[in-house]
């Protein structure tokens, strides 16, 4: 298992496995454009040459930092492949000095065992919400904000 920074031939694959969850409603669906824009903030697990696993450290604001589009290949579940993805973007964003890492998601589980706490949605900083006026669930958010603090 290679864990590396996402490369233009990745987005293809990136999107193929980010909008498969977002068709059964488990996530967001990005576009093609979004993931080339967005393409530095990517880290991705990489197995015999596939995309197996995904997400990307998003900068928000001063000291605050998004974990997001986190997606891992359904066979590879429950292998240690999220985790792994996000502990090197916690230590990024710590390098980068990131004081505050939120994760807005439907899987609190997984991020509550990686030292992220539920927060109310209204408790955070108005910057959290800055993109989601181009959601499609906007005004009416279902996701569960996790912070850790760094």
């Amino acid at each position: 298992m290679i864990f590396r920074k996402a490369t233009f031939s990745d987005v293809e694959s990136i999107l193929k496995l980010i909008n498969e969850y977002a068709q059964q409603g488990l996530m967001l669906a990005r576009s093609r454009n979004t993931l080339y824009e967005g393409l530095r903030e990517f880290v991705l697990a990489e197995e015999d040459g596939k995309v197996v696993g995904v997400a990307a450290l998003h900068l928000v604001w001063d000291e605050l930092a998004e974990i997001r589009a986190l997606a891992v290949h359904p066979s590879k579940i429950k292998t240690g492949i999220g985790r792994t993805i996000v502990e090197k973007l916690t230590e990024e964003a710590k390098e980068l000095g990131v004081k505050t890492l939120f994760a807005l998601t439907y899987q609190p589980g997984f991020f509550r065992k990686l030292g992220f706490k539920e927060v109310e949605k209204d408790s955070v900083p108005q910057k959290m919400w800055k993109e989601c006026i181009n959601c499609p669930k906007f005004p009416n958010c279902d996701e569960i904000a996790m912070v850790k603090e760094l």
